[in-house]
């Protein structure tokens, strides 16, 4: 037997959730698109993991609507709702064998044993713990027990599956070999997927879409590679992976482009909207370039820290603008401490923010 879902997509139209005083949500709206992994993402307490629980039906709104497919879930328990939940503590039973954790549910919900037995087994196949059903959790690994809490919910045949910090018990090698199967599982299966996460790393990796949080409200959302190359403010910027936050100038713009002046760099840049005068700009390490030759349009600066991490560099090198934190490729011929740089800006990983 294989496992067919039917995926779903889920949408939030002006969703607040209060808990008293306390505006856990503060009027969200968004699509999850059916088949797509959409990663909310962001840092403890702005609402993500609220967003999941609102989803599951394991919390109510206080006002709004959220819809899956177009049946209007907002009122609708848990046990109406066809999802299911990965935890991020497994929530394995201990004293059960990795066969009877993942028929858990489908006992609950009255399946015939020969039903419920063929699709544990098409379940633990699919995460690729064929032969592991007599174990206990305690015989596993950590990856291992994230597989079966991930066959115990595919085996419902969710519409939608939500993961809740799925990677956070474990360590960092392990996350990118278990972030790569999740992703490969999704994308196989065609599954709906809601993931939350604190890591940017994570998110970068697996999201078709990231949805990033911040204080009960939706900062951005876009895909990875937006979010990344072009931040819309000062938080997503910050927050997904590591950036220079400059003062300029915009100094001219047309329909499209404005030209932007930081100390003696002038650059071209697309001005989204933002007017003539004092800007903010996000600028990502690996997009400094550093020579020892005093070229046009670069600023001068003193290499003040370097590391070696395997497959590139970093430096911090102090300039007249303020510290630039520089990620360089070229290992084989690194700078040293204390020596005399130019850094130039291109044109990949440079934008203005709010």
């Amino acid at each position: 037997m294989s496992i067919e879902v039917h995926a779903a997509s889920v949408r939030f139209e002006n969703v607040t959730k209060a808990y008293g005083d306390v505006i856990a949500l503060n009027h969200i709206s968004f699509e999850i698109e059916s088949g797509q992994l959409v990663t909310l993402l962001g840092p403890s307490g702005c609402g993500k993991t609220t967003n999941l629980r609102l989803i599951a039906g394991l919390e109510f709104a206080s006002s709004g609507k959220i819809f899956i497919g177009d049946q209007d879930v907002t009122l609708l328990p848990a046990t109406d709702r066809n999802v299911s939940m990965v935890f991020q503590s497994y929530a394995l039973f201990p004293h059960m064998t990795v066969m009877e954790n993942v028929s858990y549910g489908l006992t609950i919900i009255n399946k015939n044993k020969q039903e419920v037995r063929e699709l544990a087994e098409a379940g633990l196949m699919q995460v690729g713990l064929e032969g592991y059903g007599k174990r206990l959790p305690s015989e596993l690994s950590g990856g291992q027990q994230q597989r079966v809490a991930v066959a115990r919910a595919l085996v419902l045949k969710p519409a939608v599956l939500l993961f809740d910090e799925p990677l956070s018990n474990l360590d960092a090698k392990l996350r990118r070999t278990v972030r790569e199967e999740i992703r490969e599982l999704q994308q196989s299966l065609g599954l709906t997927v809601a993931y939350v996460t604190h890591d940017q790393e994570e998110a970068l990796a697996v999201s078709d879409r990231i949805i990033v949080m911040k204080n009960a409200a939706i900062a951005q959302e876009g895909s990875p590679r937006e979010l990344y190359i072009e931040p819309d403010n000062l938080f997503v910027a910050d927050f997904i992976g590591d950036t220079n936050l400059l003062k300029g100038a915009l100094t001219h713009v047309d329909e499209k482009w404005g030209l932007v002046k930081i100390d003696r760099i002038e650059k071209k840049i697309r001005h989204r909207g933002l007017p003539v005068g004092e800007t903010n700009i996000s600028v990502r390490p690996n997009a400094v370039q550093l020579s020892t030759e005093n070229n046009p349009n670069t600023i001068e600066g003193t290499i003040a820290f370097v590391a070696y991490l395997g497959d590139h560099m970093e430096y911090t090198v102090n300039t007249a603008i303020g510290p630039l934190f520089v990620i360089d490729y070229r290992v084989d011929t690194p700078f040293a401490n204390g020596t005399k740089v130019f850094a130039g800006f291109i044109d990949r990983g440079i934008s203005l923010v709010k």
